[in-house]
């Protein structure tokens, strides 16, 4: 049954097909790995096997009858501890959530994986209100990396990442506001991608905005676009939902690269000093895709770093969510997450609006960017898993998470689509991943230059 746990969520739907084997054998595995996971990594808040059983006995029926509820019916699959899921409290890592109030409505992500038969193992950790690129919270103290528990998992999607690297359900739903997808997932060396914003639609809206997006969190790009089939499109409850998607993100996998204009930019024009095996790595990924026929330029999409806008706009969000909270509620806070919330009290209006300003600049200079360039291509961090419970890594002189985050959080500004793919590891065997970005509204053309990677054997889930 271990061997279940290896198998892609594709793989597991092709197997229940020619009944090789069953959904409840495929979310005993599940849970038997989770289990013997969560005290080396702490990866969930809340595992439900009782439940997951009950949904798996229910898929092996309709697949004994020929008649699978949807695209991944019976798969397992965990949820990042942000979003919604009925009957089940989302602390969202925070000891000031009351967990005995009503929890009677899904996320819309949650509620299409619902009607598409998925089984849910659980909830993964985040730091509180998923403020930050680590994962560590009051109220469930520290994740660690699959290969190295020293290390980090990174955040704010943490606990799904390390979930998935370790076989414990091959799909995940997370959160990226800033990174919070693509950082853990480079960290644990899987797949995870932020979709254009508004392509998967959340509510209830985030207190951060419009930077946050879900996305999905696997072990290859294929999976990702089975996930992005389930999960996309309109939902009544989020105003500023996409349209319906035309076409299927699994049938616009294949195709290849031949033909692309890529940008490669290594350092975003001498911005960020990358690590030398992180870099290394990139660029020899690079050289494949160069291989399998697209046109490589070196360029740079040539922006400021626009750090400082991105922490109005973030440390704002903090403080809008925290707004109501009285003394001992701020006192329970994780400091950092309290201190932020406290320099986000402070902006004024008019602080707000000139981020929106230069935001939208970006957005316009990637616009025209995308013009000459069908993708955009960088390392996805400059570094590699660091100590874990720590926001910075040791010894770096930085003060906050974005220091060491430089290539994610400018795309959740501009909203456009950008995944991180594993392409090595280094001298300590720990995960690099290399970014891919497009135009907003190419979600399709990220998940083929990804999977084109996985195909060609440059892309690869990351073993521990």
């Amino acid at each position: 049954m271990s061997e279940l746990t290896e198998l892609t969520a594709v793989e597991l739907v092709d197997g229940y097909r020619k009944g090789e084997f069953s959904p409840v054998e495929a979310t005993r595995a599940a849970l038997e790995r989770a289990d013997r996971i969560q005290p080396v990594v702490n990866a969930f808040v809340r595992l439900d096997a009782e439940g997951a059983l009950a949904q798996a006995r229910d898929s092996a029926e309709r697949w004994r009858r020929g008649e699978p509820a949807g695209l991944v019916d019976g798969v397992p699959v965990t949820v990042k501890d942000i979003l919604l899921m009925r009957g089940v409290p989302t602390l969202r890592g925070s000891k000031t959530v009351d967990p005995r109030r009503r929890w009677d409505e899904d996320a819309p992500s949650v509620a299409r994986l619902r009607e598409h038969g998925a089984v849910f193992l659980g909830r993964t950790t985040t730091p509180e209100f998923g403020w930050k690129g680590v994962t560590d919270s009051p109220l469930t103290g520290v994740t660690r990396n699959p290969h190295d528990v020293s290390r980090t998992a990174g955040g704010s999607s943490g606990g799904s990442a390390a979930a998935v690297a370790m076989g414990a359900g091959p799909l995940s739903l997370g959160t990226d506001g800033g990174g919070s997808v693509r950082i853990p997932a480079a960290f644990c060396g899987i797949f995870g991608m932020k979709p254009t914003y508004g392509r998967v639609p959340l509510y209830p809206a985030s207190a951060f905005g419009t930077l946050s997006h879900v996305g999905p969190m696997t072990r290859d790009a294929a999976d990702a676009a089975l996930l992005m089939d389930v999960i996309s499109g309109p939902d009544p409850r989020d105003w500023s939902a996409l349209g319906p998607v035309t076409g299927s993100f699994v049938d616009a996998l294949e195709g290849g690269v031949r033909g692309l204009r890529v940008a490669y930019s290594p350092s975003l024009g001498g911005q960020v000093a990358v690590r030398p095996a992180v870099a290394a790595a990139v660029r020899r990924a690079v050289e494949r895709l160069a291989g399998l026929g697209a046109y490589v330029t070196e360029a740079d999409p040539d922006f400021t770093d626009p750090v400082e806008a991105f922490h109005v706009l973030w440390f704002s969000g903090a403080a809008r969510v925290t707004q109501h909270f009285g003394p001992h509620q701020r006192e329970l806070l994780d400091p950092g997450l309290r201190e932020i919330c406290g320099l986000g009290a402070r902006f004024s209006a008019l602080d707000y609006l000139a981020a929106v300003d230069v935001r939208m600049k970006l957005g316009r200079r990637m616009g025209r960017f995308h013009q000459s360039y069908d993708l955009l291509v960088t390392p996805t961090l400059p570094l590699t898993a660091f100590e874990a419970g720590a926001e910075v890594p040791a010894r770096s002189g930085l003060r906050r998470w974005t220091g060491w985050t430089p290539f994610t959080y400018p795309f959740n500004m501009s909203q456009q689509p950008a995944a991180t793919v594993p392409v090595g590891v280094d001298a300590d065997g720990l995960p690099v991943g290399l970014q891919i970005v497009a135009a907003r509204h190419r979600d399709e053309l990220v998940l083929r230059t990804a999977h084109a990677l996985y195909e060609a054997g440059v892309a690869r889930a990351v073993g521990n």
